[in-house]
């Protein structure tokens, strides 16, 4: 694969850290992508977006942004509106789709709006919403921060007083909770790296579900790429996925999570825009799979940020 001369990126600020609960994740996603841009000899600087990231970005002598924050004030829209108005291009999804992306409630209402499969829902915004949630949805279910990344706050819940404590916990992070329908079946997530889908993976976890723990501290998650699937099947799953990635205006990378039920039939969970690139995140092995090595996988998702149009889109990799 080609790319352009390290010195045609100029000034690289690797944006990591930040305040949300993600903050932990995202320094380890910016150190290794920081690493990977400085073994390719870019001149790349970490950026932590804790205190004055304006003032840092503006006095840093920066020519672009590789943002590897994560959560709220860095996944949200909000640093990306701020990146826009000091004039510098960035990676990663713009102000509409992270922000879409960010909210699980209404990237559902969008798929539902475009005939797109998501499972069943309901809102809670008071204790009282919870009878009629279960009476709509029945048990198992999961209990959702609406704005929260990386399963943080979610549990799964199988009776009235499971949902009750799941809910008093959601709440701590977001006052607008979603219960959502459990999809029986198995899970999986699709990579969209530029115009391209990489490899669908399949995870397997001892967990109840593919929680935080089972993402970033334990090594019992199993994950299976190549996916296990027929051609035609993964082919079908990763074309989903793209539209449900396009109709939020994602951009440049992503990844999109589904499960498939027992008859085969595919559900749309959620879309994490700016997803993590730890030793134990999706978007890596997926590449790896693809024939990508984690330094030219960053160095792909760097190049993205020379295609962004004035309106957003995306003009290729």
């Amino acid at each position: 694969m080609t790319f352009l001369d390290p010195q045609e990126y100029g000034k690289v600020a690797v944006l990591m850290g930040g305040v949300s609960a993600e903050r932990e994740i995202s320094l380890q996603s910016g150190a290794a992508v920081l690493a990977a841009l400085q073994r390719k000899g870019i001149d790349a600087v970490a950026v932590d977006a804790a205190n004055n990231v304006i003032e840092q970005l503006q006095k840093g002598g920066f020519s672009r942004v590789f943002n590897m924050l994560h959560g709220r004030m860095g996944e949200d829209g909000v640093i990306q509106g701020a990146i826009e108005v000091l004039g510098m291009t960035y990676t990663g999804s713009g102000v509409l789709a992270s922000a879409l992306g960010m909210d699980k409630l209404r990237t559902k209402e969008i798929w539902l709006a475009n005939d797109l499969p998501t499972p069943r829902f309901r809102v809670l915004m008071a204790k009282a919403d919870l009878q009629s949630a279960a009476n709509y949805l029945g048990f198992p279910m999961f209990i959702k921060p609406s704005r929260e990344g990386s399963s943080i706050g979610i549990a799964k819940a199988c009776n009235l007083s499971e949902l009750l404590e799941a809910w008093r916990s959601a709440v701590e992070f977001d006052d607008r909770v979603m219960a959502e329908e459990c999809v029986l079946g198995e899970e999986y997530t699709a990579t969209v790296l530029g115009r391209d889908m990489l490899p669908l993976i399949r995870l397997d976890t001892p967990n109840n579900f593919y929680d935080y723990e089972a993402k970033y501290e334990t090594n019992t998650t199993n994950y299976y790429c190549p996916s296990g699937l027929d051609e035609g099947s993964e082919k079908k799953f990763q074309v989903l996925c793209k539209k449900a990635f396009d109709v939020i205006d994602g951009y440049g990378w992503g990844r999109v999570d589904f499960m498939v039920d027992a008859a085969g039939l595919p559900w749309l969970i959620e879309v994490n825009t700016l997803p993590g690139m730890t030793d134990h995140s999706l978007v890596p092995m997926a590449a790896k799979q693809a024939g990508i090595e984690f330094d030219d996988l960053v160095l792909k998702i760097l190049e993205t940020s020379n295609s962004r149009s004035a309106d957003g889109g995306f003009d290729g990799c």
